[in-house]
């Protein structure tokens, strides 16, 4: 199995929990920025000695609350990348409607060539109109009562610049012309002659490039598996998941792909895990709760009980109950882990353990208790000599 691991990228929380203050409330320094990156980076070190296989961060714009302060994955982990020796590093998710689909494409390629090939390329349409909308883009969310008319034009815009990044990648030269953008724009003068096609300097040389996307609905679900790329399904019960899982295979299968059962697609869970149950609970409880604070007003919650409301804010109870969540005890974290792997066939799983509020010594104790103590329990020993990230490229002249 492969196994992952994600961080938002969150500042040093000291308060974490389900009061007070409102997550609008917070307002986190310069000083505090610095140090949840420099917490990434021994994250990072610890990860690749362990024998993950991925890092993953995410990308968020203006949170002055300090939840998720890294807003260029690429540039994150190329930086990562020098610092470590086999861990790759994975963008989960670019947030491709923000971004210019040529300078996403170019970014990429050139970490994929500095990096050796230490670059995994992950994909998504965005949650916050704060940042789609000030980066030019509009996203149905929350804070707009999921408008129709919003998540039709980021989904077309999504997918034209998705067509964009692909056509550039593989293309000694090429034009785009859609709803949207077109690639060159027309009349452009260039020593005596208008330009007609471009060439994408550099491209990556690590080819084909697998390409991660968030599965969150039913008509996401059919684009991802139809286009070729691998599906991230993450936040809901067993028999949720394993639904969108199995439709993911029969969607991919109608486009001319069969697939494996556990293949193409893996699974985002949260962990922590305590020496006992009690230990688990008492000490994971403030971060669940404030990241449930944090992302139940954009909906990421009412998928864990039927006939909750939108903004639903579950106990961590409930978060583990229906197996959104594993938090408890070595043995109940591989136990639920388990049943996972019996439920998908799964073979790639990303762990996230970056609960707000943890110290780095806590999360240095939650990476060893995965790697070393919950993994062994389901058959899975990591391995840091067996990276797919050794690659190496040489620059001749």
């Amino acid at each position: 199995m492969r196994v992952d691991v994600h961080f938002y990228g969150s500042v040093p929380f000291p308060d974490p929990g389900a009061g007070l203050p409102l997550p609008t409330d917070r307002r986190a320094s310069i000083d505090d920025v610095v140090a949840g990156y420099e917490n990434l980076v021994v994250w990072a070190t610890l990860a690749d000695t362990l024998g993950f296989d991925t890092m993953w961060l995410t990308e968020h714009h203006f949170q002055y609350e300090g939840y998720e302060v890294t807003p260029n994955l690429i540039l994150f982990g190329l930086h990562l990348a020098g610092l470590t020796k086999r861990l790759r590093f994975g963008q989960m998710f670019n947030i491709v409607p923000q971004w210019h689909p040529l300078r996403l494409a170019e970014d990429f390629a050139m970490a994929d060539i500095l990096t050796g090939g230490r670059m995994v390329f992950g994909v998504g349409r965005g949650t916050v109109p704060r940042e789609s909308q000030t980066l030019g883009a509009v996203v149905a969310s929350g804070d707009n009562a999921m408008s129709r008319e919003a998540d039709r034009i980021n989904r077309e815009l999504f997918e034209e610049a998705m067509d964009v990044i692909r056509l550039a990648w593989v293309s000694e030269r090429f034009s785009y012309s859609g709803k949207y953008f077109a690639f060159p724009p027309p009349g452009i003068p260039d020593r005596g002659e208008t330009v007609t096609e471009l060439t994408l300097i550099p491209r990556p040389i690590h080819q084909p490039v697998e390409i991660f996307q968030p599965v969150g609905s039913p008509a996401t679900l059919r684009y991802v598996a139809s286009q070729g790329f691998t599906g991230v399904f993450a936040m809901a019960p067993f028999d949720a998941i394993r639904e969108s899982w199995d439709q993911f295979a029969l969607v991919a299968q109608e486009a001319g792909s069969t697939i494996g059962a556990g293949e193409r697609r893996c699974l985002q869970l949260p962990i922590h895990v305590g020496r006992t149950s009690a230990e688990a609970r008492a000490h994971g409880r403030p971060g669940h709760d404030e990241f449930v604070k944090f992302l139940s007003p954009y909906g990421r919650f009412y998928r864990f009980r039927t006939g909750v409301p939108f903004d639903f804010r579950p106990s961590l109870e409930e978060s583990v109950a229906c197996g959104a969540m594993a938090i408890g005890s070595v043995e109940e974290v591989a136990d639920q882990l388990g049943r996972w792997c019996e439920v998908l066939s799964l073979q790639h799983l990303v762990c996230f353990p970056d609960l707000p509020g943890l110290t780095r010594e806590q999360m240095n104790e939650q990476l060893h208790l995965v790697a070393e103590d919950v993994l062994p329990r389901i058959g899975v020993r990591l391995d840091p000599r067996s990276a797919s990230a050794g690659l190496k490229t040489e620059v001749t002249k």
